[in-house]
């Protein structure tokens, strides 16, 4: 009886899998991308604002820095796991960046120091960027790209559904020198936190 339910089952599995695939192969590419992702694969809105054209400035106007869109989609990696990194990162001087980077082991960081080269390139090649250090990393995050439902073979002729997950990552450098960040201690947090509190009951009394 255990043979026979076995055998039922890897046939139901057979035929499930064939339904799949020739369901797959029907549905078009524009179909295809907008099946459990956030962004079309066919989209490059992120690097739009790279053709934005501004109006010529004064001669006593400040310098207007150059900044930078770039990015690299559907990466065979978690958007969880990418998110670590780009915030490790967020904030920094683009050598600083690449530094850090190369001294990860990660998957993702070999990634995210190639896509930081490649928008370095592009910085000094189509930006006028004279000199490539004087760069730093002001955004820096991960979205979720496209999942595909795959099947998972249990014993006993049983199965279960698994992801095959991907993730786009997108980064925007800035000429100039990073911003300073104030560094706030948890004292100087709780002072704060106080201080809202006597606000909020000051307000509420009137």
């Amino acid at each position: 009886m255990a043979t026979a339910m076995t055998g039922r089952g890897m046939a139901f599995i057979r035929n499930l899998s064939g339904v799949l695939h020739s369901r797959l192969q029907v549905l078009g590419p524009q179909q295809l991308s907008c099946l459990h992702t956030s962004t079309s694969l066919e989209s490059k809105n992120w690097e739009k604002s790279n053709r934005k054209v501004y109006p010529p400035q004064q001669p006593d106007d400040d310098r207007r820095p150059a900044e930078v869109h770039h990015s690299r989609r559907q990466i065979k990696y978690s958007k969880d796991k990418m998110w670590y990194l780009a915030k490790m990162i967020r904030g920094m001087s683009i050598d600083e960046a690449i530094a850090q980077l190369a001294f990860n082991d990660k998957k993702g960081a070999k990634i995210m120091k190639e896509v930081l080269e490649e928008a370095q390139e592009m910085a000094v090649k189509n930006h006028n960027v004279e000199y490539k250090s004087n760069l730093y990393v002001a955004e820096s995050y991960s979205g979720k790209g496209k999942y595909l439902k795959r099947i998972r073979y249990h014993g006993r002729g049983m199965f279960g559904i698994m992801d095959r997950v991907n993730c786009h990552y997108f980064v925007k450098l800035v000429e100039g020198s990073p911003p300073k960040i104030e560094e706030k201690t948890s004292f100087d947090q709780a002072k704060e936190y106080v201080q809202s509190l006597k606000d909020r009951t000051i307000i509420h009394s009137l």
